[in-house]
């Protein structure tokens, strides 16, 4: 059996997942989210998604966790330099406790997932629902999205051992 953690990485919110299992089979999930507020400074809100990702690592011991890649659109360039900022502290949480990391765009974790690589979050939510028969909406999409980046590193990492 296999754990992996997928992080969604953002600045206001950055989603978690945790999934376990061995080959396509998930036996166990998690997921939640860190919220950071516009009053904090850009240093605190990175430090407390740092300190909040290296507590989860502590807490669930993946083997291996999954962060969707970093992009940035031609119109917001500042948004995928702070994006980069915050995917920064996640590797750094991973290395610091060796746990090797994989980045996922996430029109991949959307095509692997509900056969679309344009899905929609809710497409993408109800695809993940429904592979782990969760009863509820998975909110917020950015743990929705963690645990697509979860599932999908889960679903690789059992392949390259087979």
């Amino acid at each position: 059996m296999v754990t992996v953690m997928g992080i969604d990485p953002g600045l206001a919110e950055t989603g978690i997942g945790v999934v376990s299992g061995a080959a396509l089979t998930v036996s166990d999930y998690s997921f939640g989210h860190i919220r950071t507020t516009k009053d904090m400074s850009t240093a605190a809100r990175l430090h407390l998604i740092h300190g909040r990702i290296s507590e989860a690592i502590a807490i669930k011991k993946p083997d291996v966790m999954v962060v969707e890649d970093v992009f940035s659109l031609e119109r917001y360039p500042k948004s995928g330099i702070l994006l980069g900022k915050v995917v920064g502290v996640v590797l750094l949480a991973a290395c610091t406790a060796g746990i090797p990391v994989t980045e996922v765009p996430v029109r991949e974790a959307k095509k692997i997932l509900s056969g679309n690589g344009n899905a929609s979050k809710a497409q993408l939510e109800r695809s993940v629902r429904d592979f782990l028969k969760h009863p509820e909406t998975i909110r917020p999409d950015h743990a929705s999205d963690a645990l697509a980046l979860a599932m999908i590193g889960l679903f690789r990492h059992n392949r390259l051992r087979a």
